[in-house]
């Protein structure tokens, strides 16, 4: 992930699971559409917007996207979730952007305003309370992994985090201060050094404990970057179109079971 700063990260100690609230498969059952997900306006002074799914006056789930942007992997996701009964809203970071390879997915990365970013994403939980839901957790892949992390240390709205494989700069966030209880996920076999390595993972961990953070890490044999999309080997950005990425390639299982893990972590810190 060329261009992004960011610290590492570590593992913690694993707190005994809790009861599903509903089956873990490897891809959404679709009982939402897509076509569901509407476009809203989070913040209409700084003209931000997202896609959101799900009853209004349910708890919420703020889903961030990965370096691609808001690809048909997020949109996924946040349905995943929303299925379990959350209202979801997935916040446009990149304006309407999308990166198509790898290369124009660094370009918007780095052209990215990480500080207007972590607003918008303040922003999108503000208006997820304001607006009907009690509790307001957040999800993040990749860069948005790094951005929910601070959104969980810094946002007064957010009451908990997942990570996966993302880590954010040291002058933007200090893992160790965060006082809101968070569970992160990284593949043993991520080869991004300093973001999401087993280097990074087991860093994170060092400093989560010497604040005294409230935390789950979790570590996936055989897995690397981008494992809880459809293929990591090739993401589905458009409907019609996949990016290649040269990560190992995706594990149902291994999935499964991540997704388990959040459905009993939000299901414990947002109901």
């Amino acid at each position: 992930l060329s261009g992004l700063a960011v610290a590492p990260i570590s593992a913690g100690p694993v707190s005994a699971g809790h009861t599903r609230r509903g089956p873990a498969t490897s891809e959404p059952s679709c009982n939402i559409s897509k076509a569901a997900m509407e476009r809203v306006q989070i913040d209409s002074e700084h003209n931000v917007t997202g896609l959101q799914v799900g009853p209004r006056d349910a708890p919420a789930v703020i889903v961030l996207q990965e370096w691609w942007g808001i690809t048909e992997e997020i949109k996924g996701q946040a349905l995943r979730l929303s299925e379990q009964g959350y209202r979801c809203l997935v916040p446009d970071l990149y304006k309407g952007k999308l990166g198509v390879d790898a290369e124009e997915a660094s370009h918007l990365m780095n052209n990215l305003d990480w500080s207007i970013a972590v607003d918008e994403v303040k922003a999108a939980a503000k208006f997820l309370v304001k607006s009907g839901s009690a509790k307001v957790g957040v999800i993040g892949f990749c860069m948005g992994g790094a951005l929910a992390m601070i959104a969980t240390e810094q946002s007064e709205h957010v009451s908990c985090g997942a990570i996966f494989y993302g880590t954010p700069n040291p002058s933007l966030c200090q893992p160790e201060r965060i006082v809101k209880p968070l569970q992160c996920h990284f593949g043993a076999e991520d080869t991004l050094v300093g973001f999401s390595d087993p280097s990074a993972a087991a860093s994170l961990e060092e400093k989560l404990n010497a604040g005294g953070v409230h935390f789950q890490l979790y570590r996936y044999p055989g897995v690397g970057h981008g494992f809880m999309n459809t293929r990591s080997d090739e993401p589905q950005i458009t409907a019609s179109r996949r990016a290649k990425t040269g990560f190992p390639p995706t594990n149902s299982e291994t999935k499964d079971l991540a997704w388990s893990r959040v459905f009993d972590f939000f299901a414990t810190h947002l109901r």
